[in-house]
C-alpha cells in the first residue's frame, strides 16, 4: 500500500528516514510529503498550500493510501480524509488528535517575525520527550524548522461528512489507548468521538517515535494498512 507521511511542527520529510526503509521491507510504498514552509524556505506557507500538498500526494497515489499525520499534521491527515473521503483507504494519527471545524491549526507558541520557531525543550518535559537524550535534543532543535504563523494560525475547515466513514487508526505513543479513550469519551476530541471505525495502536515512546522507535512505529503503521 502507498503510504503518505506527513511530518509534524518543526520537521521536513527527513523526520521520516529512518521509518520509511522499515515499511519498504514490509513491503509498503512509504512517501515523505514535502510540505510548503517546512524546509524549503517558505516563510509565507500557508494552512491551504499545505493541504494542497498532501491532496496532491493522495491524487498522485495509484491507489488509496494511507495517510499519516504526527502530532499537528493529524488535523492535515483528516483534512485529507475530508477533502478525499472517497480516495483515502485510512488514516494514522500518530501522538495527536484532529482539531474540529473552526479552530486553529496550530497556534500553540509564540509567533516571532511572521514564524513560530521551537520553543525550547520546556514544554515538553514529561513523557513527551523522556526517551529523547541529550544529543538527540540537541540534533532535533538544530535542526527544527519555524513554522510560518499563516499555517499555525490557519483555521482547519471541515465540510464533507463522509470523513467520519474513513477508517482511522489513533497511534498512541507517549500516553496509552486507554488515556485516549477516557479523553475522547470525555469531549477532547470530538471528530474522533464521531468517527465510525477508531482503531487504537500502543507504541512504547516519546512524541516522536519516528526518531526513537522507528521500527516499532513502521510495523504500527503496516499493521494499520493492513487492517
Amino acid at each position: 500500500m502507498d503510504i503518505l507521511l506527513i511530518a509534524g511542527l518543526w520537521l521536513d520529510g527527513s523526520a521520516w528516514d529512518d521509518v520509511v526503509p522499515e515499511l519498504t521491507a514490509l513491503g509498503h510504498r512509504p512517501v515523505a510529503v514535502a510540505l510548503p514552509g517546512q524546509g524549503d524556505g517558505n516563510t509565507a506557507a500557508t494552512l491551504a498550500d499545505q493541504l494542497d500538498a498532501v491532496l496532491a500526494a493522495v491524487d498522485a497515489a495509484p491507489g488509496k493510501p494511507l495517510v499519516v499525520g504526527h502530532s499537528a499534521a493529524t488535523s492535515l491527515a483528516w483534512l485529507a480524509a475530508d477533502a478525499r473521503p472517497e480516495k483515502v483507504a485510512a488514516v494514522a494519527l500518530v501522538g495527536g488528535f484532529p482539531a474540529e471545524d473552526g479552530r486553529a491549526y496550530a497556534d500553540f507558541f509564540a509567533i516571532e517575525d511572521g514564524v513560530m520557531p521551537f520553543p525550547g525543550w520546556a514544554p515538553f518535559e514529561g513523557p513527551d520527550a523522556a526517551d529523547l537524550d541529550a544529543p538527540a535534543r540537541d540534533r532535533f532543535a538544530a535542526a527544527a524548522v519555524p513554522v510560518p504563523e499563516a499555517v499555525a494560525r490557519g483555521v482547519v475547515r471541515l465540510t464533507d461528512e463522509r470523513r467520519f466513514g474513513v477508517p482511522a487508526v489513533l497511534v498512541c505513543p507517549e500516553f496509552t489507548p486507554a488515556q485516549a479513550k477516557e479523553w475522547i469519551a470525555g469531549g477532547d476530541s470530538p471528530e474522533l468521538a464521531r468517527a465510525r471505525s477508531l482503531t487504537y495502536v500502543d507504541v512504547d515512546s516519546g512524541h516522536w517515535p519516528m526518531t526513537t522507535s522507528p521500527r516499532a512505529l513502521a510495523h504500527a503503521l503496516a499493521e494499520a494498512a493492513a487492517a
